[in-house]
């Protein structure tokens, strides 16, 4: 039976039109492909958002429930102008959004050794990872009057409330990315001469970095909704005024236009650091690896 010669040209060019697919996988995104993505990450949350005012103006027509437990759309955007031509919201945007920042830093600085200990040191999981796993269950309203009876109602008694709030599920994300990263990556490290901290550094945090960035996308949402709950509860005017004060007068004012205009704040302050801040982060650290999640 004769046998196959092989074509050195032939070769080369299966060869180089391999690569050239490789490189075409890899390129970035053509025109066409880079507008659906504009249109997917930014247009189509704005449409989403219109039809909900929507289908809120229809019930609001409709009549079913009194103005006093829902107003029309119009009353509560009134009510936001109403605070931005007195400059009175940027007031309360910096009070409330600079406390959810520093807080939500301070955990992230504790809960990022925190969940290196507890995937890396067996006794320390089997002690206290279930009372983090517990911890992070349990609403942080909860600790409000705890924590105003240690500190009074000072910033410490927020402040508090955010980190015990948002510590455990930061701790927790890093855990779950360090559970998947591949055994071999920390016995190269090992082998190479990597210490305990340059192996965490350069070895566990960027193998981790899918779900330790999940971890830290929930543990900003949980210090923003405990920074909510503590402002909703513990008013004082050496707290500052804030969007859960605002909204806590709101309520004692039995004012549902400024109630819905509180929520309608704290929601878009929520969604606008989630658009600008952790999406863009997100999808760069899924496409630095390639997978299917980037946008």
């Amino acid at each position: 039976m004769p046998r196959e010669v092989l074509d050195p040209d032939k070769s080369t060019v299966d060869t180089a039109s391999v690569e050239a697919g490789l490189d075409a996988l890899d390129a970035p995104p053509t025109g066409s492909r880079s507008r659906r993505n504009l249109f997917r990450a930014v247009v189509s949350p704005i449409i989403a958002m219109v039809i909900t005012v929507v289908i809120w103006q229809v019930l609001w027509s409709a009549a079913i429930w009194p103005e006093y437990q829902l107003p029309a759309p119009l009353t509560v955007g009134e009510q936001i102008w109403k605070i931005t031509q007195t400059g009175q919201v940027w007031e309360f945007l910096w009070v409330s959004v600079h406390r959810a920042v520093i807080g939500f830093l301070v955990s992230v600085a504790v809960a990022t050794p925190l969940g290196l200990l507890l995937a890396k040191v067996p006794l320390v999981r089997a002690a206290i990872g279930p009372l983090i796993s517990g911890l992070q269950s349990l609403p942080s309203v909860a600790w409000v009057p705890a924590a105003v009876l240690w500190f009074g109602l000072t910033d410490g008694a927020i402040y508090t409330v955010v980190l015990l709030g948002a510590v455990p599920s930061i701790a927790n994300g890093l855990v779950s990315g360090i559970d998947q990263i591949p055994p071999i990556l920390p016995r190269v490290g090992k082998v190479l001469g990597a210490g305990r901290l340059d192996s965490a550094r350069y070895i566990l945090l960027p193998a981790a970095l899918p779900g330790y960035l999940s971890g830290l996308k929930q543990g900003w949402a949980f210090s923003w909704r405990s920074l909510m709950a503590a402002e909703l509860i513990a008013t004082s005017p050496q707290l500052g005024f804030g969007l859960g004060q605002y909204l806590h007068n709101a309520m004692s004012l039995s004012d549902m236009s400024m109630v819905m205009a509180g929520i309608l704040l704290i929601f878009l302050v929520g969604v606008g650091i989630e658009l600008l801040v952790f999406r863009p982060m997100e999808s760069a650290v899924l496409r630095a690896r390639g997978l299917s999640g980037a946008l």
